[in-house]
């Protein structure tokens, strides 16, 4: 039929003129220099408040909407007068393309047991939930914005969630003293992409919540790079021999928050987590 071969010459047309958009966009290298980005120093100037736009907080691989515990059709939690509280759509899980290259997490058969045993108890097991700090490079895609500090001869990063912060060393301090949440980090310069090597973790902080885990042998590599005035090139690559049997990656834009008076809020979230960690030292419960 007539109207079957027009839509036909349609859709081709459509995946022609998308081909020629895609092989015209240039591609973006960490070692090449980008035009039309600014600069400090004559290194990219990456000051600013920053956000994803992502689901990688929920689960940083591709998943379709769903409760967020099994089988039940969203997070119900008990409250101080023995009733329960269901979060119905509010508690859902959006559906997210996920940002690990690849989509396959290269799990050790025990440490994959652990992610599944996590993901079935998150409401009592994810660190985010007592208001523990996020870790890296979970801090970069939680649904909140942060800021980057950048000088001659210091860089700086101050998170909305919890106040968490990080110091970047540009020169390396040596190993870290202690193990911590935030691990320590060494920043260094490979052309116009800023790199960042994080270790010195603990092993409690999570990757997101569906219970994706490390241990302490965990190091991250953070590659930050500007395509653009008001976008950067995020990729974080993951070496944990005690989880996982190779390095993976994870990748995704982070965007420069670009309205009148942008800034970081307060999210000081220990206020609201008091009851549930310390309410059953209470002598009188809460009526």
């Amino acid at each position: 039929m007539r109207w079957v071969a027009v839509l036909k010459a349609s859709a081709v047309a459509g995946v022609v003129a998308v081909a020629v958009m895609m092989a015209a966009m240039p591609s973006v290298t960490g070692q090449s220099r980008t035009p039309g980005i600014p600069r400090v120093n004559g290194k990219p100037d990456l000051n600013g408040i920053w956000q994803t736009i992502n689901t990688a907080n929920w689960d940083i691989q591709a998943h379709t909407a769903k409760a967020a515990l099994a089988m039940r059709p969203g997070p119900v939690v008990p409250v101080p007068a023995k009733e329960v509280l269901a979060f119905g759509a509010v508690g859902a899980v959006p559906s997210g393309l996920g940002v690990v290259d690849g989509n396959d997490l290269p799990y050790l058969p025990e440490a994959l047991k652990k992610k599944q045993e996590n993901q079935d108890n998150w409401l009592t097991r994810d660190p985010e939930i007592k208001c523990y700090l996020p870790g890296v490079p979970r801090a970069t895609y939680m649904p909140f914005p942060f800021q980057i500090f950048q000088g001659d001869g210091s860089f700086f990063i101050s998170y909305e969630y919890a106040g968490a912060v990080r110091h970047v060393y540009l020169k390396d301090p040596g190993p870290a003293a202690i193990d911590s949440w935030m691990g320590q980090s060494v920043g260094r310069w490979e052309g116009d992409t800023f790199v960042i090597e994080v270790s010195g973790f603990n092993d409690q902080s999570w990757f997101d919540r569906a219970g994706n885990h490390h241990t302490e042998q965990l190091k991250v590599t953070e590659r930050y790079t500007m395509t653009s005035a008001d976008h950067i090139r995020y990729e974080a690559t993951i070496t944990d021999p005690g989880t996982f049997s190779k390095p993976w990656t994870m990748t995704m834009p982070l965007y420069r928050r670009v309205e009148r008076g942008a800034r970081l809020g307060q999210f000081k979230c220990v206020e609201f987590v008091t009851e549930l960690m310390y309410g059953h030292l209470r002598k009188e419960p809460l009526k």
